[in-house]
């Protein structure tokens, strides 16, 4: 609150900042036509009727999945992990109430007491600040809500995905966890771009950029802190039930650990929950990341709104490329598939891919011949903009499809990488084992920065042609940002494929849990469930085929989810650029003054490079401590409570016990991890701006490449034990037990460390946006030390959560004279304890 109430002195910040930015007026005709007359504001007025439709697409889906089949015995488990999702997604919304509060201190420090107003004064009316505020709340509850949808649609389907196994048929088993990830993903993107839509149509264009400003910062808050805290939940989760295979030599998902409903929860609460809030996010900054650019490099008005309307009717034209695609995918995959006993689940979910990004590839350059193909501006034509534009955004398209098979190459189950893990730990163990997986990690690295790099070089050169001339009539301006533009384009076309990216990311927490419900459920010890099944659904139970289709398919599962990490990864990155980018036009007055210190010959921007990578080391260690400590906790526990003798199940009092502690460990990580970032980006910002710029850019390109090994490395990991158990059929063997510990490594890698980089690095830049311009208006006007103070104030905060998430966070050890007895007696007090 003191810097809130700090900054009430301060005069106005010379420049406004990217709230104050005014959206010209999409209705006016003066400015720019188009398709025959038709204005910006009428034709994506269209553009909200297709997100309805697609929202009404993903509600359709939902009721199929929901209505599909389903034996009371595994609809009962579902449901119990569903009634336990709610509980921990409930907590977690009052969670991030608490955070949000944080973000308004500073929302009103800035624009309420420092942001220049119409009249050229400080502080903007009560009522705009209000306004960002609101829309600060509608993207909390944008991502809030998708994600809970997710974690519905996701529920349903796991327990009919298991029940249709049964039939001993391969494609049901496919197309439902399919079926509910398309749900997802069309509702995901239909609302995000219906939200934006009526942002860009509905509100005064002066306020627009508020509004804009407000929900971009809400969806990232709501996305970090879902992604950290599923990530750790999930992983807490997954390691306490996994480890108890090699403990108590049971077989996966026994209905007797009490690990196994957390576990199942944390596939909603880390692969379904963290992911959907994530892919709102990323569509909705890159968006706004977009539209700040153009409204600050571009300076004619009718270039603006051509270059505006362009881009969101690319965005509606891929939600009917995606969805298109995925009915054309499914009735060529019904027809090939649908008979069989068995196929390679691979196959038809890279045919969804690939055939996204080919339609997608063609609608590109149809739409924007159809907008831009006869653009002139001030009298000059620039007649082959249209085909640059749409080739530089191929750029990204491709990479969506690219990306996952370079992915594919590391972590598949067909991978020769993964294969290399589980031969090294047939002799090394699992020594030999991880080894293996740290090299497929570093080298998937490598290939990614390879192909990422000749990506956006190939958007760069396009970008040099007639996009320079129209976006700044000074040349030498117009090269550097046109470059800039080019790369926050790619990262829009990484997203050309958003509902099919979500959907099989979607796909792999279905089948992992449908996996989990079959063997809960205990449906084979059921007297007389053969002729149940007969009668009451007309087939005959196949039980073994069914098992076998089941971890198939949660191969197929992982694959997918590695495949779709990268892709958002990357975009965090190139997203970054754009938004860093803009902060960099706020800094130099538009490349027109102090240019000369983004360089490593300036001090605080070399600084600022070196501090950004010693902070993505910490939050991945971080991470990990949280994991680490509560899996610990977990296991204590579950050891202690698992029940063998004479048991068929475990107590569902014990099974929310371990919920419990995986809320409490998932909670108490996310809290210090954002608390640490919280500050460290105020601090940072405060203490120099070209410092801060430095951090920022280190910040994308160390994560970037920490993200992509620690994801691969993880994927590679997961599906070398997949193989051991589907395969070689060795569950229970030494070798087994070696692939169980290389997974329970690359669970925290996979699943926490690499994927929460995403929404770090997008909140840090953005929020960083409103932490820089409040300190570079404190120096403007003389309060060089105030800033100064604030930034020791806040690196001191940053360091007390920094030291909390080591070392608040460490696993006890009560009595160090005695270890053994210790672990064996005196943890059952430090638990209660806790």
């Amino acid at each position: 609150m003191a810097l809130a109430f700090g900054a009430v002195s301060l005069p106005a910040i010379a420049n406004g900042g990217e709230a104050n930015l005014v959206l010209p007026k999409l209705n006016d005709p003066a400015l720019a036509t188009f398709l025959n007359g038709m204005t910006g504001s009428s034709l994506l007025g269209w553009g909200l009727l297709i997100c309805v439709l697609g929202l009404i697409f993903g509600a359709v889906i939902y009721n199929q999945v929901k209505n599909l089949p389903v034996h009371r015995s595994m609809a009962e488990v579902s449901e119990l992990i569903y009634e336990t999702c709610k509980t921990y997604m409930i907590t977690q919304g009052k969670f991030l109430l608490i955070l949000e509060a944080f973000i308004a201190v500073i929302i009103i420090g800035y624009f309420g007491f420092v942001a220049q107003n119409a009249q050229g004064g400080a502080g903007l009316p009560a009522s705009e600040v209000l306004l960002i505020l609101a829309f600060s709340l509608v993207g909390i509850a944008g991502s809030f809500g998708v994600a809970w949808f997710g974690i519905r649609i996701n529920t349903f389907a796991n327990s009919r995905t298991a029940f249709a196994s049964l039939q001993g048929k391969a494609f049901p088993v496919y197309a439902i966890p399919l079926k509910s990830g398309i749900s997802i993903g069309m509702l995901l993107i239909s609302t995000e771009l219906l939200i934006m839509l009526a942002i860009l149509l509905f509100i005064d264009p002066s306020l627009a950029g508020k509004c804009f400003i407000g929900f971009a910062i809400g969806e990232s808050l709501g996305a970090a802190a879902l992604r950290i805290a599923g990530g750790i939940f999930t992983k807490i989760a997954d390691i306490g039930s996994d480890l108890m295979k090699i403990v108590f030599k049971i077989k996966e998902d026994d209905a007797r650990n009490p690990g196994v409903i957390a576990d199942c929860v944390g596939d909603n609460a880390g692969d379904s929950v963290g992911p959907t809030a994530d892919g709102f996010e990323t569509y909705g900054v890159t968006g706004v990341a977009l539209i700040s650019f153009i409204m600050l490099a571009v300076p004619e008005a009718a270039t603006q709104v051509q270059l505006l309307v362009w881009i969101f009717v690319m965005r509606v034209m891929m939600i009917i490329a995606s969805g298109a695609s995925y009915l054309l995918n499914e009735a060529f995959a019904k027809a090939k598939y649908g008979k069989v006993e068995k196929f390679d689940f691979e196959h038809p979910l890279t045919s969804l891919v690939w055939v996204t990004s080919i339609v997608s590839l063609i609608l590109t350059f149809v739409v924007s011949k159809a907008l831009i193909g006869d653009l002139s501006i001030n009298g000059v034509a620039y007649t082959s903009l249209w085909w640059q534009l749409s080739l530089i955004i191929t750029f990204g398209t491709l990479a969506g499809a690219i990306i996952p098979e370079i992915v594919k190459v590391f972590t598949s189950t067909k991978s020769g990488h993964v294969r290399e893990v589980v031969t090294a730990s047939r002799e090394g163990g699992a020594s030999l084992n991880i080894l293996a997986g740290l090299t497929a990690g570093n080298f998937s690295a490598f290939w990614m920065g390879v192909i990422i790099v000749g990506l956006m070089t190939g958007a760069y050169l396009v970008s040099q042609g007639e996009l320079a001339h129209v976006i700044n009539p000074d040349l030498a301006k117009g090269s550097i940002m046109a470059a800039v533009f080019s790369f926050g384009l790619v990262a829009f076309g990484f997203l050309g494929m958003g509902p099919v990216t979500i959907a099989v990311d979607s796909y792999g927490p279905v089948t992992d849990n449908a996996q989990s419900v079959y063997e809960l459920s205990t449906i084979e010890a059921i007297p007389g469930i053969e002729a149940e099944v007969k009668k009451d659904f007309g087939f005959d139970a196949n039980f073994d085929k069914a098992k076998d289709l089941l971890e198939e398919n949660d191969g197929a599962g992982n694959t997918f989810k590695a495949t779709a990490k990268p892709v958002l990864i990357g975009t965090a990155v190139v997203g970054a650029a754009t938004m860093v980018f803009s902060i960099i036009m706020l800094l130099t007055d538009g490349l027109n003054a102090d240019v000369q210190k983004l360089s490593m010959l300036y001090p605080p921007f070399l600084l600022g490079l070196i501090s950004g990578g010693a902070t993505i080391f910490w939050f991945s260690g971080a991470s990990t401590q949280a994991v680490s400590t509560g899996a610990y906790r977990a296991v204590e526990f579950i050891k202690r409570n698992m029940k063998l003798d004479g048991e068929t199940k475990a107590s569902t009092e014990d099974s929310k016990k371990v919920v419990a502690i995986c809320t409490q460990y998932a909670q108490k990580g996310m809290f210090n991890i954002f608390m640490a970032v919280f500050f460290g980006t105020l601090a940072c910002a405060f203490v120099e701006p070209f410092f801060f710029i430095g951090y920022l850019i280190s910040l994308a390109i160390i994560g970037l490449y920490q993200a992509v090994f620690m994801a691969n490395a993880g994927g590679a990991w997961d599906n070398a034990k997949k193989i051991v158990e589907t395969e070689l059929r060795a569950k229970g063997t030494d070798l087994h037990a070696a692939a169980v510990i290389g997974d329970t490594v690359g669970d925290p890698f996979k699943d926490t460390s690499s994927v929460a980089m995403n929404p770090i690095i997008k909140f840090t830049t953005l929020f960083g946006l409103l932490a820089v311009e409040m300190g570079v208006g404190m120096v403007a006007h003389g309060q060089q030390t105030l800033a100064y103070a604030l930034a020791a104030v806040c690196l001191m905060g940053n360091l007390f959560f920094v030291y909390r998430s080591f070392y608040g966070m460490r696993i006890e050890v009560l009595n160090t004279e005695a270890p053994e007895a210790s672990l064996q007696g005196s943890n059952e007090v430090a638990f209660e304890s806790k």
